[in-house]
């Protein structure tokens, strides 16, 4: 579970931004949507990202996703902001794991691509609440300084390891003890995080949870009928008779094993099969691509992050969506969404102040906040405000304003 993220200097930020998912426990409206490991810390189950087009939404999900990719040891896939001389990305990742807080950070030179720095430490509390990291090691070979308190042979190896990835990957964790848990923690919240881009959403695991025909194929079945109704069922066929213009096909022509999966899925209405490729609307298709996702995510308590959540889904099933991750009964997942549909930013039934996000930019650079930074004090904004309006209105800023009927009265004045 996510406590918090931050990235500086990644793709389109030029500057740093932070999304903080611990909540603010002096407000105790919407106590479901938080997540308590103790008594001194609770954690959001939900956030949502509002704000114009091309203005960091999908870049702070590349980042998560470039982040994911680095800690599973996978292709390094991260750039530093182009409008920038810097070439140093940093990223920073908090954590709960075995309900203790971790915070794992690195920054990574992506013109000469090596990590020229990594951290990792526990965050202690104290009576008083005040946080302290726990050092448990550095890597800096910036400032050349190296450090593991615990483990004295570890320290004198950090300054020979090599810098082309990070410290899990470049030495034998094995003969470690302390490293060697470090490599288990990292790769488990790795694995924990979960992507989808609605716009490219895969189907791959509904349909093996289809093809298992156990208990998960029931809750995705059930979760997909529920969205619709006039769904009766939703299954995959094995043995299902292929048409093509009329005319029986056999499965050794229609070669793609990836396309024969998608055509052996079928909708069942008033008793009758149908394909769902064939027949089902995108959005419905959609759906029950994400559906797998979402059960996943619940069950196994993970962070499911996507991004266009509202792209081609009724707001209804998108509401029905984030309040899964709202409800008392989920206890440990998290959902970050990226959204535009405003009739879902909502504080009198949805969410607490601090898991409304917004993205924006100006000449500046792009910059992500929270409704949480606009006080009562300041711009009149209550947990019962009518959010929605204010944001129309622009008094978040993250709204863009589009001048478009210009283009029509330019061409018509050179026809004049």
């Amino acid at each position: 579970m996510i406590t918090s993220l931050k990235f500086n200097n990644c793709f389109a930020f030029n500057n740093s931004i932070e999304m903080n998912l611990k909540a603010d426990m002096r407000t105790k409206k919407f106590s479901s949507n938080v997540i308590n490991i103790n008594e001194n810390l609770n954690i959001l189950k939900s956030a949502v990202i509002y704000g114009p087009n091309n203005t960091g939404k999908t870049t702070f999900v590349k980042c998560i996703k470039a982040m994911k990719r680095t800690l599973l040891n996978k292709e390094i896939r991260l750039d530093s902001n182009i409008f920038t001389d810097y070439s140093v990305c940093e990223q920073s990742i908090s954590f709960i794991y075995e309900e203790k807080e971790y915070l794992y950070e690195y920054k990574f030179d992506a013109q000469k691509r090596v990590y020229i720095y990594e951290k990792m430490c526990e965050i202690i509390k104290d009576q008083y609440n005040n946080e302290k990291e726990e050092l448990i090691f550095l890597k800096d070979a910036i400032n050349q300084i190296y450090e593991c308190p615990k483990d004295e042979q570890l320290e004198n190896v950090l300054n020979i390891a090599s810098n082309n990835n990070i410290l899990i990957y470049t030495v034998q964790t094995e003969k470690f003890e302390i490293l060697e848990k470090v490599k288990t923690i990292l790769i488990s919240i790795a694995n924990s995080i979960e992507i989808v881009d609605m716009n490219r959403v895969p189907n791959e695991k509904t349909i093996q949870m289809l093809k298992n025909k156990d208990d998960e194929t029931k809750k995705v079945v059930d979760f997909i009928k529920n969205a619709d109704l006039y769904l009766e069922d939703y299954r995959y066929v094995e043995n299902l008779n292929i048409e093509v213009e009329g005319k029986d096909v056999t499965e050794k022509i229609l070669r793609n094993q990836d396309f024969m999966d998608q055509i052996k899925i079928v909708s069942i209405y008033k008793g009758r099969a149908v394909s769902s490729l064939a027949f089902d609307s995108l959005g419905t298709r959609k759906f029950a691509a994400l559906a797998s996702y979402v059960i996943e995510a619940i069950e196994q308590g993970k962070t499911l992050v996507i991004d266009e959540l509202d792209s081609s889904l009724h707001f209804k099933i998108t509401r029905a969506i984030i309040s899964m991750f709202n409800n008392e009964i989920n206890k440990n997942a998290q959902l970050i969404a990226t959204l535009h549909d405003i009739s879902l930013l909502d504080c009198k039934r949805m969410f607490r102040k601090e898991q409304i996000w917004f993205t924006d930019k100006d000449e500046n650079g792009t910059d992500l906040y929270s409704l949480k930074e606009f006080s009562y004090a300041e711009n009149g904004v209550r947990d019962t405000s009518d959010i929605q309006e204010k944001y129309k209105k622009g008094e978040f800023g993250a709204i863009p304003e589009p001048d478009l009927i210009s283009t029509l009265l330019e061409v018509d004045n050179e026809e004049i």
